[in-house]
């Protein structure tokens, strides 16, 4: 009886035992969570590619949640999502992997470019554009867009989020008058330049608006084909100055007087005849293209 006692007591222990360590070990099962993902476009272009995003592009993401119906409101920190680097190579891949609240809590997305892992507040995000923008990379950098997707419901497929220039584009074309010729233009030594402008601006991410700042320089475009100029400039109105515009033609400068004020989104583009006179240069500026004023002046 003592061995069938004790080897009952053993297995009932034994038994014990591992049903204990059975629901130790046993781990509950994570919910489903839902990865957010995005697809950006770009609305009307003023990039250097004009037209999409480039391998290695890098936007920044703030998502923010409704509680209820009610959008939350966009914070520097303690949101959803804060700031998170989406890098662009075909597709969007976040620094960090993010996913919705759950499935039912929609939110709103905010999106700027380009990314800088620099915490600021989002009601007044510091951005400056280059002075110097004759080269193609300083002309990317110059760039600067946004875009918000509205009280989005939980998905599996890509947030779609259209991406907006928040600058303007001034875009300039040199072309001869009398006395001179495509091919002399083509082969000399141009720049121009848009003097008395900032460069250093603060943009609100709740909704695209952009504040110019106070300190001015001149700024130089990039040249391209066909002695097309190009620079991105922060919206704002240059008062009326002497030198406005600035073309320098191997080494001499012209300058034409004007004063005028650059749109959020707009690509304000005037044509440039130069001609000889027997003073020197005449420079004839046709209107801006889409501001319905006559902007014409003489640099000299």
């Amino acid at each position: 009886m003592k061995k069938f006692h004790l080897l009952t007591w053993t297995l009932l222990l034994a038994s014990l035992a591992t049903g204990c360590s059975s629901e130790s070990n046993e781990e509950e099962p994570l919910p489903n969570r839902i990865p957010i993902t995005l697809s950006c476009g770009i609305t009307t272009a003023s990039r250097a590619t004009d037209t999409s995003f480039e391998t290695g592009d890098r936007i920044g993401l703030y998502v923010v949640n409704y509680e209820g119906t009610t959008p939350g409101t966009l914070l520097p920190s303690g949101n959803h999502a804060d700031n998170i680097a989406f890098t662009y190579d075909g597709q969007w891949t976040p620094a960090t992997p993010i996913y919705w609240q759950d499935g039912t809590t929609p939110a709103d997305f905010y999106a700027y470019y380009p990314y800088d892992s620099t915490p600021h507040d989002p009601s007044a995000w510091p951005f400056e554009t280059k002075a110097d923008q004759s080269t193609e990379a300083a002309y990317k950098a110059s760039d600067l867009m946004w875009g918000k997707a509205n009280n989005v419901k939980p998905t599996a497929n890509a947030v779609n989020i259209t991406m907006r220039h928040l600058l303007s584009c001034a875009a300039v074309q040199i072309v001869p008058g009398n006395g001179f010729t495509e091919e002399e233009l083509a082969n000399a030594d141009i720049q121009v330049q848009l003097n008395g402008l900032t460069c250093q601006a603060t943009a609100n991410l709740n909704n695209g608006t952009v504040t110019a700042g106070s300190h001015t320089t001149s700024v130089t475009l990039l040249r391209g084909t066909d002695n097309n100029f190009k620079a991105l400039i922060i919206p704002q109105t240059v008062p009326e100055a002497d030198d406005f515009l600035t073309v320098t033609i191997n080494g001499e400068e012209f300058h034409m007087p004007k004063g005028f004020t650059f749109t959020s989104g707009k690509r304000h583009t005037f044509t440039v005849t130069v001609r000889k006179l027997s003073s020197g240069i005449n420079i004839d500026i046709s209107g801006w293209e889409d501001d319905g004023i006559d902007n014409g002046g003489v640099a000299q």
